[in-house]
C-alpha cells in the first residue's frame, strides 16, 4: 500500500519517544506512524543516536557486575507489559490497514477489531494502555462530520484508511494531526473509503454541542 505522508510528528514528540518518556497511548501512535514514514523514522534514529552518545559520554557512577546486562534482560522479560512501543522497520506485509505496531496491539487487522457503535455509523474501539492517556480506533463513514470540539490537552490522530479534512488541511493514510489546547476543529471524513483513525488523548475533549457533551461520559473521549 503506497503511502504519501505530508503531516509529520514534531521534534518534541520524537525526542520524548526516543527518551521513553511518552505515555503508552502516544507511544503507540508514534510507533505506528514511524513504521510508515521514512522522514520521521530517520529523524527518530538521529535523536536516538544523540541520546546514545550522551549516555556513552557519562562516567558510570559505580562499577557494573559482569552479569548486569543479562540480569537486566531477565528482569525486562519478566515484566507483565511493555509501555514503550518499539518502532519496527518499514512494514512489508501485503496491503494491511494496520501497520505492524498496531496489529500487535489489536491482535490482527481492521477486520479483527471489536467495534462499539456510537451512532450514525461511527464506531470506536478503545485499546488497553496505561491510564495516563487513552488511545482508540475510530471508524467514521465517508462524508460524516465529527462534532465540533476543542482540547483539554494533547490529541494525536493518525489516519489508517481513507482521509479526513478540517481547518488544518487534508489528512490521508499515515498523516498525523497534532492538536493542542489552541485548536478547535470539526473533522469531516473525506469522500472515498471510510476513514479509520488511531487517536490518543491525555485529557477529555471539549465538545461545543450539548448532545456530544451529554454522550461524553458514555463514549469516554
Amino acid at each position: 500500500m503506497t503511502t504519501r505522508i505530508t503531516h509529520h510528528l514534531n521534534d518534541a514528540l520524537l525526542m520524548s519517544y526516543a527518551a521513553g518518556s511518552l505515555p503508552e497511548a502516544f507511544s503507540l501512535v508514534v510507533a505506528t506512524h514511524v513504521s510508515l514514514c521514512d522522514e520521521c523514522r530517520a529523524r527518530l534514529a538521529g535523536f536516538e543516536a544523540v541520546g546514545g552518545a550522551v549516555l556513552e559520554a557519562e562516567e558510570p557512577a559505580a562499577a557494573m557486575a559482569e552479569d548486569s546486562l543479562a540480569a537486566t534482560l531477565r528482569r525486562i522479560a519478566a515484566m507483565p507489559g511493555e509501555t514503550h512501543v518499539t518502532a519496527p522497520e518499514p512494514d512489508a506485509a501485503a496491503d494491511p490497514v494496520f501497520p505492524m505496531p498496531l496489529r500487535d496491539y489489536v491482535g490482527g487487522d481492521a477486520q479483527d477489531v471489536h467495534w462499539r457503535a456510537l451512532g450514525g455509523g461511527v464506531r470506536q474501539a478503545v485499546l488497553p494502555t496505561e491510564k495516563d492517556a487513552t488511545v482508540r480506533l475510530l471508524y467514521i463513514p465517508a462524508g460524516m462530520a465529527m462534532p465540533d470540539h476543542g482540547h483539554g490537552g494533547m490529541e494525536l490522530t493518525m489516519v489508517l484508511q481513507g482521509a479526513f479534512e478540517d481547518a488544518g488541511g487534508r489528512y490521508g493514510r499515515g498523516d498525523v494531526e497534532v492538536a493542542g489546547e489552541d485548536l478547535d476543529h470539526t473533522p469531516v471524513a473525506a469522500p472515498g473509503p471510510d476513514c479509520i483513525c488511531l487517536a490518543a488523548t491525555d485529557a477529555p475533549l471539549k465538545f461545543r454541542g450539548i448532545l456530544p457533551r451529554l454522550a461524553q461520559p458514555f463514549i469516554g473521549i
